[in-house]
């Protein structure tokens, strides 16, 4: 896999009519040979967001999970097209309701499955395995920089999330997994 090229892809994809769906089309290409990914990119080893564009209107990240995260319901208040190259990431669907949010369903996403989220998506994951999972993440905007929304995994209470509070998971996660193998 060539990662310049993939970008570039993406880039020239997002200016379609349908964007969405043009670089989702890059992307099924890119994880459908996840060796590929995986020597482009690496053996993930920890929890993280690797990001190989960030611009207003496009951003790329392969994120990486560490074995049994989970990460609470949560909105992009952009589309987000999702790609598997190694593991496995569970996504449960949440509506908005008049007494708060309420799963209604869920989707498994193994090596080379991508998937499309609708900017008004929201949605928890997690990685069941006992072992890291990897996949690529392109969104239809500014990830880091766009106010969004978390619900609490508890109380499944609305609050405000950014790039920042997801980045401070990702190193929680990282924390208990270094706490775990006694590190």
């Amino acid at each position: 896999m060539d990662i310049e090229l993939f970008i570039s892809d993406c880039i020239a994809a997002n200016k379609e009519t349908d964007a969405q769906e043009a670089v989702n089309e890059v992307l099924t290409r890119a994880v459908s040979d996840p060796a590929a990914v995986l020597a482009a990119l690496g053996e993930p080893d920890k929890a993280g967001m690797n990001v190989l564009l960030h611009s207003p209107t496009l951003t790329i990240f392969a994120a990486t999970w560490t074995p049994r995260m989970n990460l609470m319901p949560h909105n992009h208040l952009m589309w987000a097209n999702i790609g598997i190259y190694t593991g496995r990431e569970d996504n449960i669907f949440w509506k908005r309701t008049p007494d708060g949010i309420k799963a209604f369903g869920a989707n498994a996403l193994c090596a080379s499955d991508t998937t499309m989220l609708r900017e008004d998506v929201v949605h928890s994951v997690s990685n069941p395995l006992q072992r890291f999972t990897g996949g690529i993440h392109v969104y239809g905007g500014d990830f880091f920089n766009t106010q969004r929304s978390q619900w609490n995994p508890e109380t499944l209470e609305e609050e405000p999330s950014d790039g920042a509070t997801i980045r401070e998971i990702f190193e929680r996660e990282n924390e208990r997994l270094n706490f775990s193998n006694g590190v």
